[in-house]
């Protein structure tokens, strides 16, 4: 499909680099976060350069940023294709961004080459994928697909205070249109890089991404009593030591969870707070937060009552109290049979190494899979490195998943014939 489309694998690099400009660190990486003034310069970059390719931007009501360029046909829904330019506190180039440039230059080499395609063309950027300052992550999407509803995305708050709404209209990217119409797509296609090493390892350029893995997020609260730090051991109720044992559980379980094919679960502790955090007292209350992933739903849900259970034999043994409380859940989400086949087959078709895989990790793509036919693509990255500065990925890997979102967006919107 992409044969006579001007793709530059050089000007999607450079582009890379001059959005990595914007909030770009000492060691760097890339500091963009949500409806930060770096954010809203980054957004007004990617306005320009989408707009001169003669797309039009629309913004929603909770800052995602949809630019179209029509096609021939306007019965026909868009084929939407994008990620997002938010990044961690200390995050790198490639993460989201990736995914937004490789379409733009799909805009690009389209727009120079004056190609007309049936459906139209939709470029998003997805506001607060990562859920850096304002959790939970992926809102924009969210809100868009009605996992969460508008009322509540606007009202979330920082760790300072700072309400997504009132943030969002300062920095001037508070948009009329309802999210809602964003399900009005034909299609998905999202490129990001795979934030592991199976790629890497397996040699492969390119992942032909056919699941996302069940999730559940969990908080534990723990309470005890403060104690001097000079007073006897006997007796103590540290919240903290009650902590330590059960988060060294929580990894043991995850690797015992295992299924017939020999994939173990996924479980991390992200956040950890102590009160009264000082040197010399006890804690009396622990929170941390538990993040589980799994490949079996059923074996994620076992995951989760082991948890419980050893929490209940922790907090008897060391006389405190401890609550596991759900946080949020996202389900086992199928790709679109038809689009992860047109992926498949655009990467035999360009000469691309390439593997069937699932994903780990939450994307904009999961939840838009609930509402649109979806499916996305992974290029690998150094070490399986994401969320850090250190994040890296080659020029070669970045065109190759660029050319296949290109050769699978075409597809799927048709190339106009005469």
């Amino acid at each position: 499909m992409t044969t006579n489309v001007p793709l530059s694998g050089k000007r999607l690099w450079d582009s890379l680099m001059e959005m990595a400009r914007i909030g770009g660190t000492a060691k760097g990486g890339s500091n963009r976060q949500t409806l930060t003034d770096l954010d809203s310069e980054g957004r007004h970059l990617l306005q320009r350069w989408a707009e001169a390719t003669g797309a039009t931007l629309c913004v929603d009501r909770v800052g995602n940023m949809a630019l179209t360029r029509p096609g021939r046909d306007p019965s026909r829904k868009p084929v939407a294709f994008g990620s997002h330019l938010d990044t961690q506190p200390t995050g790198g180039k490639f993460d989201g961004v990736l995914g937004v440039l490789a379409g733009l230059e799909i805009l690009r080499a389209v727009h120079e080459a004056g190609i007309e395609t049936e459906a139209p063309l939709m470029l998003i950027n997805w506001t607060n994928e990562e859920g850096a300052r304002f959790s939970p992550p992926m809102m924009g999407s969210g809100a868009a697909m009605g996992i969460f509803t508008e009322a509540e995305v606007l009202a979330k708050q920082d760790s300072e205070g700072a309400v997504f709404g009132a943030e969002l209209a300062r920095i001037g990217w508070q948009g009329a249109t309802d999210p809602a119409a964003l399900r009005d797509v034909g299609a998905y296609v999202e490129l990001h890089i795979e934030q592991g090493k199976l790629l890497e390892d397996a040699g492969c350029e390119i992942g032909v991404v056919t699941h996302a893995l069940a999730q559940n997020w969990l908080e534990v609260t723990i309470e005890g009593e403060e104690a001097h730090g000079g007073s006897p051991m006997a007796g103590r109720r540290d919240a903290l030591m009650a902590a330590a044992p059960l988060i060294a559980a929580i990894e043991e379980i995850a690797l015992a969870s295992i299924t017939p094919a020999g994939d173990p679960g996924r479980a991390t502790v992200g956040r950890l707070t102590v009160y009264p955090d000082s040197r010399n007292i006890a804690p009396s209350r622990v929170w941390f937060s538990i993040d589980t992933r799994h490949h079996d739903p059923a074996l994620l849900a076992q995951m989760a009552e082991e948890i419980r259970a050893r929490a209940t034999g922790i907090a008897a043994a060391r006389g405190v109290r401890i609550e596991v409380a759900d946080f949020w859940y996202s389900p086992m989400t199928p790709f679109d049979p038809a689009l992860v086949g047109r992926v498949r087959d655009a990467a035999a078709r360009l000469g691309y190494r390439h593997m069937d895989m699932p994903t780990g990790i939450g994307h904009d793509a999961v939840y838009v899979a609930r509402q649109v036919p979806t499916t996305m693509i992974f290029c690998p990255c150094h070490g399986g490195l994401s969320h850090n500065e250190a994040e890296s990925i080659t020029p070669e890997w970045a065109e190759a998943g660029m050319r296949v979102l290109a050769d699978a967006v075409l597809a799927t919107a048709g190339v106009a014939k005469g």
